[in-house]
């Protein structure tokens, strides 16, 4: 059994616990209102937009033994720039306003995920960073494509709105089969049980996030 498929049955019940929240099958029953959508894509602008940076951060910090995963993590920076720019598009396509988003402070859950990213890297170990990789492509997998559609139905929002879903989905499949090619070569045992432990964090607190927008939520509809 290759390490992928290891990484992905020890962290199965972390990740059947983030798909049985509430605003995600919500949001896959297109049942999300019009707020809803601009604050799930308010709170992906405040994490996206440390993707490329944690990446940078992440290949600075690996060591020697690792100068081929440094490689692919310079084609995933290539590959993320300028996505939170998306989700700010996305945003005013709603009729919400990009400029106050970008100048906003994250949720608490959101701030908690993105310092546990710099916290993993810097401090305990650079390739547990590769957990958050995990979590985040496979879900936007599992989930992004089913979303947009039927938020876009229910809410009658045009497809420029959904830039982010639609290019998280389907076909970051792609990325996926990169990410499993990554993995499978990483044989260290140590690296291997902090990438699993990190991923079950990450699923953790990237649910919590979607725990923190259901109760604005909530909060918001009975106002």
């Amino acid at each position: 059994m290759g390490f992928y498929e290891q990484l992905q049955i020890e962290t199965a019940s972390a990740r059947e616990s983030l798909y049985r929240i509430d605003f995600i099958n919500e949001g896959v029953s297109g049942k999300l209102s019009l707020n809803d959508y601009i604050q799930f894509l308010t709170q992906a602008y405040h994490h996206v937009k440390h993707t490329v940076p944690l990446l940078m951060t992440c290949g600075g910090r690996l060591d020697e033994r690792y100068e081929w995963l440094r490689s692919a993590v310079a084609e995933y920076i290539e590959e993320e720039l300028g996505h939170q720019e998306w989700i700010l598009n996305d945003i005013a396509a709603c009729g919400g306003d990009a400029e106050q988003v970008r100048n906003s402070r994250p949720a608490g859950a959101t701030e908690l995920m993105v310092s546990y990213a710099y916290d993993m890297i810097n401090r305990v170990n650079p390739v547990g960073f590769f957990g958050m990789v995990q979590v985040l492509e496979g879900t936007s997998i599992a989930i992004a494509d089913n979303a947009a559609g039927a938020i876009q139905q229910s809410l009658g929002l045009p497809k420029k709105a959904f830039s982010y879903l639609t290019s998280h989905g389907a076909l970051d499949i792609e990325h996926v089969d990169f990410f499993k090619g990554l993995m499978n070569r990483i044989d260290d045992k140590r690296d291997q049980e902090q990438i699993i432990h990190s991923a079950n964090m990450f699923y953790g607190l990237y649910g919590n996030i979607f725990r923190e927008l259901g109760r604005r939520g909530g909060i918001k509809h009975a106002a």
